[in-house]
């Protein structure tokens, strides 16, 4: 796991963040609106990216997301998500 604070990211917006996490082949966890609304255009304008995991901040606590995203790790592959939006809790 590497946070975008982490990769030098944290500055960018929110495409490019995507941009990055697919150079990385890596599946993003957010709490950002905004990120999620750019996955969702991906998906509609079928521009190819490799997942979010999306849970929002005042609905999930941090219990329940890393209980989900244990069940995500031990059930399927990062591929599994690709282009796709996993809504926590499930």
């Amino acid at each position: 796991m590497i946070t975008a604070h982490e990769d030098g990211a944290s500055a960018m917006d929110d495409p490019a963040i995507l941009d990055r996490a697919g150079e990385l082949e890596r599946v993003l966890l957010t709490q950002d609106d905004d990120l999620l609304a750019e996955a969702t255009r991906r998906q509609r304008g079928g521009i190819p990216f490799h997942g979010v995991i999306y849970a929002h901040q005042l609905r999930v606590s941090i219990g329940t997301c890393v209980h989900n995203l244990e069940i995500i790790a031990k059930a399927g592959e990062p591929e599994d998500l690709g282009n796709r939006v996993q809504f926590l809790p499930f």
